[in-house]
């Protein structure tokens, strides 16, 4: 079966957002590839861009969340980008909760962590790096 992973654009702060993400999931980053690591005479990478990332993941369960910074010169990405999220199913009521307040510090919950009446939670937020995220569990 294919895995789905999920892949994020940052306007210079991957590595920052990366170690949050460490931070909450655990673990360790699988690669990080830096625009200095492929420089060359025909793709020449200014000083300014030469430490942001070009590749980053870290494994989450059995897939792998990954990043990578835009160079300056295809432009910026959408911070306030809203038509997908990143949704994540946890494994308890407990680790739901965690993962929510871990990740939604210092951003905006749209849908704080709430109990439906069919013993399922969930929670919808930006983090505060602009990345929308779904957390849920359900007992059933």
């Amino acid at each position: 079966m294919a895995q789905i992973n999920p892949h994020i654009n940052f306007n210079g702060n991957a590595e920052e957002a990366f170690n949050f993400y460490k931070a909450v999931f655990g673990g360790e980053f699988a690669r990080i590839i830096r625009f200095k690591d492929f420089a060359t005479p025909e793709f020449p990478i200014s000083e300014k861009e030469a430490n942001k990332i070009m590749y980053i993941a870290l494994p989450i369960g059995d897939n792998f969340l990954i990043g990578n910074d835009v160079p300056e010169f295809m432009g910026k990405t959408n911070e306030n980008e809203n038509r997908s999220k990143i949704s994540i199913t946890a494994a308890s009521k407990e680790e739901a909760k965690q993962l929510f307040h871990n990740l939604s510090a210092g951003g905006t919950v749209e849908i704080p962590f709430t109990e439906n009446s069919e013993e399922a939670y969930f929670a919808m937020f930006r983090d505060k790096f602009g990345i929308e995220w779904m957390v849920n569990f359900d007992t059933n």
